[in-house]
Order: structure tokens, then sequence, then C-alpha cells
């Protein structure tokens, strides 16, 4: 495969161990390329044919041994600025049939401190490890009975959940091999449009300018799942993949120093591009905070678009980009943002130790919105959509966010 520019730079610098971890990210299980180069003889083509009215209009640096059936004369961006994250389409294989354990039997893999994406739907209650995640990046699913992609773009750290059903149609999502602003493209393979996973959109293709719909989620620590769900149910390590689970393939890619990788553009420097955001967007709003004062604060009360909100910080839970062993790496904590009304009544909240509690009824709430102790225990506050992302990537998109400074 050709590398594009910013590869090749690094590889000109000497190093390689980045490329590896970063730029090609999780290798298939088997390579079709060879091992020294994964992608060394596939040649780069037109994803269109040539009666096609799209031809010569899709990404120049496309890779491919099968072309797009993708209309890319349907497009909302500007397709110079979609460019090839090192691997061919599906390189990074979605789950599409996953398989699950309960909480207990998870124990002997993973660890307490281990990140999870946390998912709550109706009454059932899931978690998708970063480990794994980390190597598949989506996993398509169902939770109460509704069709799920729940995503993960490594380079921006965008986890969101998705609503797959469109229109009519039950949509399945894969990695397509490319990159805008170095976050994630994904294709659906009923249509082969192409979706800005950190928005939800379709930017390319028959479905372009569609929008899918968000579920809230949360990335807590798998001990803080396992106490608030221990009916719940953990993505197990049988994927049909053979990968090292546990280990990091993006070894020291989170570093407050390191630049961006695969970024095209100017970094915005209100924030360090890696700080960890949380970002939330009420009606015309966008706001950031950043996890810097999260940590210290814990607790954060907003009014935003005339909705009150709070969004508690609890730390412990262990980066899936740091060290080579996520068990292992810096602890960056965890959040969650909730409305702060129940039962028409608002209430506000103060961190105490390790939990949280409000102050009208002294009631202990735990970092997944749900009383656990006190006159409210067993009821919950309702999530609100959110994400904890690297700050260049949430200014790359929402270029006029604010930024919550206290």
């Amino acid at each position: 495969m050709r590398l594009i520019g910013p590869i090749i730079t690094v590889l000109a610098t000497g190093v390689l161990g980045l490329v590896v971890a970063v730029t090609a990210g999780p290798l298939p299980t088997h390579n079709p390329c060879g091992a020294a180069n994964p992608c060394a003889s596939q040649q780069i083509t037109n994803p269109c044919a040539a009666t096609n009215p799209c031809a010569a209009q899709g990404p120049s640096s496309i890779v491919e041994e099968v072309p797009w059936k993708t209309d890319f004369s349907r497009h909302s961006v500007p397709l110079e600025e979609i460019t090839s994250g090192g691997q061919p389409r599906d390189g990074i294989p979605s789950i599409d049939h996953p398989r699950f354990v309960t909480p207990q039997e998870a124990v002997s893999w993973l660890a307490g401190v281990e990140p999870v994406i946390s998912l709550k739907v109706g009454g059932e209650a899931k978690a998708y490890p970063m480990q794994i995640l980390t190597w598949h990046e989506i996993v398509n699913d169902t939770i109460a009975g509704i069709p799920v992609a729940v995503t993960f773009c490594p380079l921006c750290n965008a986890a969101y959940v998705f609503d797959r059903r469109l229109d009519g149609l039950t949509l399945e999502f894969s990695t397509s091999g490319f990159l805008r602003r170095s976050t994630l493209i994904m294709y659906d393979r009923q249509t082969e449009s192409w979706w800005q996973q950190f928005i939800g959109n379709a930017v390319a293709g028959k479905l372009m300018g569609k929008q899918l719909s968000h579920l809230p989620a949360s990335i807590i620590s798998f001990e803080d799942f396992r106490a608030a769900h221990p009916g719940g149910k953990v993505l197990s390590r049988e994927t049909g993949y053979e990968r090292p689970y546990g280990r990091n393939p993006y070894v020291g890619y989170d570093r407050i120093d390191q630049p961006p990788f695969l970024f095209k553009g100017k970094i915005d420097d209100r924030l360090p591009p890696m700080e960890r955001v949380v970002t939330v967007n009420l009606g015309e709003i966008h706001k950031a905070y950043p996890h810097s004062i999260l940590s210290k604060k814990k607790v954060v009360t907003e009014e935003l678009a005339g909705k009150q909100i709070v969004i508690f910080y609890r730390k412990g839970t262990a980066s899936p980009l740091d060290g080579p062993k996520i068990s292992e790496s810096r602890r960056i904590g965890s959040t969650g943002v909730f409305e702060s009304h129940l039962g028409g009544r608002r209430l506000t909240f103060v961190a105490e130790r390790d939990s949280f509690k409000d102050r009208e009824t002294k009631s202990t709430w735990n970092i997944l919105g749900q009383a656990v102790a006190g006159p409210l225990k067993g009821q919950a506050l309702s999530p609100v959509v959110h994400a904890n992302l690297f700050a260049f990537a949430w200014f790359a998109f929402r270029p006029n966010t604010l930024i919550y400074n206290p």
C-alpha cells in the first residue's frame, strides 16, 4: 500500500513502533498481504467503475481489492479531507455476532480498573470492554430489542452508541479504513454509505445527510459496572478473532504532549490537543468540560439550553490508550452526565469519597446516576448523551464550542 504523507514522515524519522501501533492499528487475523507490511501488495484503485457517474470523485487514496459501490457524487464534506488510516475496508473487523458472559465470569480476564462502555436500555445492561473495542472499534448488537452499534475511535477517543434503525432499514456497520480529521469513518453494509462516527451522520453515498440516533452511554470502570449491574452482561473475548485482548495497540498515544496522529488541518490551541474533555450537545449549544478541571471539582452543575445538568467525575478508571497493558495504565477516571431533576424536583449534588450525595435528601449516588442508598434508593437520574474526547477532535468539529472555566 502506498502510505500517505504523515505516515511517510513518521517512517522517515524512524518511529516505526508508533506507525505499527497507531497508524496501521490492529491487524486482521489473516494478513492478505504479508507479515512485514500488511498492505504492501495492494494497489490503489478508483472506488467507482468507469461507467459510474461518480468515477474519479472518491477519496484519492482509497485502497481496496473490491471496489466500493458508494456513490461518491453524493457527499456532504470535501472528499480531500478523507484520508487512508492504513487499513483496507474491514481490516479492523467489526464484531457482528457478539457473545456475552456474566460479570463474575469476566473477572478472570477483566481487571476492575479497566474501562468499559456501559449501556443500559430498559431493564438490560451491557458492558463492552475497551480491551476488545480497541481491536474492533464497532460492535453490531441488539439490546432490549433495539439494534445498536457500539463504536469507539481510538485516535479521537470517541465512544458513541447508535440506533441502527433508519428509514425502515436495519444497518450493519464496519470500518472503512478511512479517517476524517483523525476520526473514524464507518460504512454500512446495506448501502455502503460512509458515516462520520464522531457525529453519526452519513457524509457520502446513498444515505448522505441522514443522521443516526444516539443512545446515552458512559465509559466507566468494570468494577463500577459490576457493582451497579451484577446481573448484567459483558462482551466476551470469544469474538471469532485472535487478538491479544488486554494489550494496548496504541501505546502512549494519549499522552498530553502528543500531537494528534493523521490529523489534517490547524490545531485549535485553546486546550492541549490530547486533553480529554467531556462534551455535551444540547440544542444549539456545544460545551466542553476539561478532565483537568473535573478531576478536581468532582461535581459540576450547569444549565444548558434551558436544561439543568450535572456532571460526575470519579477517579480510578484506567486509560485504554496509555501503557502496554490496559489494566496497568495511567488512571484517568470516568464521568457521567445527567439531568439533575428527578420527578419534577431539582437536586443539587456534592462529591463524597467515591460517590455523590444530593443535598435535598442526603441520598447516595453512583457514577451511573443511580441512587444506591438513602430515601431515593432505587431511583435513577436521566442520562444525557455525552462523550469523553480528545480536545483537538472536538474543536475540529465544533469550533464554536464553549469551554467550561469555573
